[in-house]
């Protein structure tokens, strides 16, 4: 996170995003998968670390299976010729003039106003009540006694002699796939491949995230 100065002169507190450029490693259509989507790949994974099939999915590997589905006239699917990749998702939605081995730049969200951005938030272990939810926790005067910071009562008595599920208590606070919404882009870097995205976002420095436009109206 950083801040930049607006053309008023006001003082922007942003997220720099270094997006792209991202490869196309597939194209689904709904007549072959039942759906369409786009699934692209960002950064490049050195071909030692990567498995057989991680680098059979972008470029063509000779096998026994190919040269079988080859001779028996099974049309094999279009491989992206690119480096194997750390990161891969499927943005839903119609691919258009994208095929695989072309590539998305953020030259895609110059005329884009806010985006969606999904995420990991980080993850905080087991927390008590007053962290993970923001509880007051209990006096710190007369009649508590080591037990300020527990969440009190949590109502229920003879019947129906349970807790309702939802009930807000302590446990696992974080490492969740976390969804920002309707975020304003508030500059575009063709150049060195960055968008600056208005407030914070979901996990840490140098996390991987999905950005793409909001449909929010």
């Amino acid at each position: 996170m950083t801040q930049i100065y607006d053309e008023s002169g006001k003082v922007v507190p942003v997220t720099v995003v270094h997006a792209g450029p991202c490869d196309v490693l597939q194209v689904r259509t709904a007549e072959k998968d039942g759906y369409e989507a786009v699934q692209i790949g960002y950064l490049d994974k050195p071909r030692r670390l990567a498995s057989r099939s991680e680098r059979g999915h972008v470029a063509k590997l000779d096998s026994k299976r190919s040269k079988s589905r080859t001779a028996a006239g099974v049309e094999l699917s279009a491989k992206a010729g690119c480096e194997p990749k750390r990161f891969i998702r499927e943005i839903r939605g119609t691919a258009g003039d994208l095929a695989p081995g072309s590539q998305i730049t953020v030259e895609a969200f110059a005329e884009v106003p806010a985006v969606d951005i999904v995420a990991t938030s980080k993850g905080r272990g087991f927390s008590g009540a007053m962290k993970r939810h923001n509880f007051s926790g209990q006096r710190a005067t007369h009649g508590v006694k080591k037990c300020h910071r527990h969440l009190g009562g949590t109502g229920c008595s003879a019947y129906p002699s349970r807790l309702f599920k939802g009930v807000r208590m302590p446990g696992q606070y974080g490492n969740a796939r976390t969804t920002v919404r309707n975020q304003k882009v508030v500059r575009v870097d063709a150049e060195n491949n960055l968008i600056l995205v208005l407030g914070g976002i979901p996990g840490p420095k140098g996390g991987f995230v999905v950005v793409k436009q909001t449909n929010k109206v």
